[in-house]
């Protein structure tokens, strides 16, 4: 059957411009992180791409290391793109990564310039693109001056291969010494792709997030529901095999006890407000006009669509952000 996006697509979310760049994202991003690749049924990741975008999220986030198996999430969007989205190109932004392993040898991960454009190229002719709308630096080389990955970085504009400029896991420090690259470049740099979840509220207590405002920059937002831990299925106990992100596992430091207690009361918080625990989980990080987008990674459109809802309401009064903020101390 011969897809036909949503007349109503532009109605459902709010849309959010980054500083003052042509960049605009939908407040909710899909991403086609772990469950999209080849060991997922093809029919089912494609009916949950175009129920999104029929939905508003014209936004899809991959990386060259997505699966599981490395590189399957961007052939399975290229299928999608090739079958369904082809013709939807100009409306859609469409991001992908370096840096995390991806094939064997020394090249196959970090930053290097080398490593940063054979990994456009491959990815771009897996997922059926002439370009990709942002390019990201998937976490900062440790080994190299950061300054090599910025030069590759502009280098892939510069050539078409990518319209706008990411950087995913730098620090506020890490970060600034990249602007100071891009801009000396005049390189569209746009967004920080950074792990930021009500628990774990490192992008803020840093500095990050109001560095990037402070820069024309944004904030994308990925894990926001910490792996589906600040959802109403662990309230009465999180298993001691929770599959928690590296980036969230300090929350375990004194025991997982704490953090069962947290969700409980924010989901008290959250049934006042009459959203679910997700829901407010999300509209919390919103709250900031620098969280361009949050990235969700649900396969199951009732998900999807409970975590859409999540953006008809926004809005937190002064004793909701005073409670909530003392819950999170």
């Amino acid at each position: 059957m011969t897809y036909s996006a949503a007349g109503t697509r532009y109605d459902q979310l709010p849309i959010r411009r980054v500083g003052k760049t042509g960049l605009q994202l939908p407040v909710i991003s899909l991403g086609l992180w772990r469950h999209f690749g080849d060991e997922a049924p093809f029919a089912r990741s494609r009916e949950v791409v175009l129920d999104a975008f029929d939905h508003g999220v014209f936004s899809f986030d991959l990386a060259n290391n997505y699966g599981p198996s490395k590189g399957s999430a961007e052939r399975t969007f290229g299928q999608i793109m090739q079958r369904d989205l082809k013709p939807y190109r100009d409306e859609l932004v469409i991001t992908t990564k370096a840096g995390y392993p991806a094939w064997p040898g020394p090249y196959g991960a970090f930053g290097s310039r080398k490593t940063l454009i054979s990994s456009l190229d491959r990815s771009l002719k897996q997922m059926h693109l002439d370009y990709v709308d942002i390019f990201y630096s998937h976490r900062p080389d440790p080994n190299i001056d950061l300054q090599e990955t910025a030069q590759a970085l502009d280098q892939l504009v510069r050539q078409g291969k990518a319209l706008y400029v990411g950087i995913s896991n730098y620090d506020r420090d890490q970060t600034a010494t990249m602007i100071q690259y891009f801009n000396d470049m005049h390189t569209p740099f746009t967004v920080n792709q950074y792990s930021y979840n009500m628990l774990n509220q490192q992008a803020q207590t840093t500095g990050l997030l109001d560095y990037l405002g402070q820069h024309g920059a944004g904030l994308v937002a990925y894990g926001p529901l910490a792996e589906g831990l600040l959802s109403q299925r662990y309230l009465d106990g999180i298993p001691a095999d929770f599959p928690i992100h590296r980036t969230n596992k300090y929350l375990f430091e004194q025991g997982t006890q704490p953090v069962v207690a947290q969700l409980n009361a924010l989901n008290d918080i959250a049934q006042q407000r009459g959203q679910t625990l997700a829901q407010m989980a999300l509209a919390w990080l919103l709250r900031s006009q620098t969280v361009t987008s949050v990235i969700i990674g649900t396969t199951s459109i009732d998900h999807l669509h409970a975590n859409l809802d999540a953006a008809k309401q926004l809005d937190f009064s002064a004793d909701e952000v005073a409670a909530i903020t003392a819950i999170l101390k």
